[in-house]
């Protein structure tokens, strides 16, 4: 059973870190593509970054150059460190694995709230 659950959200004021956490099981997690969505209401969801098996990463326009995605194969553990944040970036932010042939697999979210 894939499970994906994430801690690490809260509030953060304005300029403020936060890092996010993604402990995944149930799958073979260094070959999976690994991925954290935001939603906001009213909002789809976007990718705010992701994670390829082989280290390549990709990052929302918006939030390159302040958000870091890492993961860690031995602990199964796939991260989002936030740095500068924005009241914009104020959201649910989602773990997501993705692999070949299989369904695209959601945790439960965490709420991240910028404000002062």
């Amino acid at each position: 059973q894939v499970q994906l659950v994430e801690t690490g959200g809260g509030l953060a004021q304005p300029r403020g870190s936060l890092r996010l956490s993604c402990a995944a099981s149930g799958f073979t997690f260094s070959s999976a593509t690994m991925a954290w969505y935001r939603q906001t209401p009213g909002k789809e969801r976007e990718l705010a970054a992701a994670i390829g098996s082989g280290g390549i990463t990709t990052y929302l326009d918006s939030v390159k150059g302040r958000f870091t995605i890492s993961r860690d194969n031995a602990k199964n553990t796939v991260y989002l460190q936030m740095n500068s944040l924005k009241p914009e970036d104020t959201a649910v932010y989602y773990c997501v694995a993705r692999m070949p042939g299989n369904p695209t697999y959601w945790g439960q979210g965490t709420q991240v709230t910028v404000s002062s």
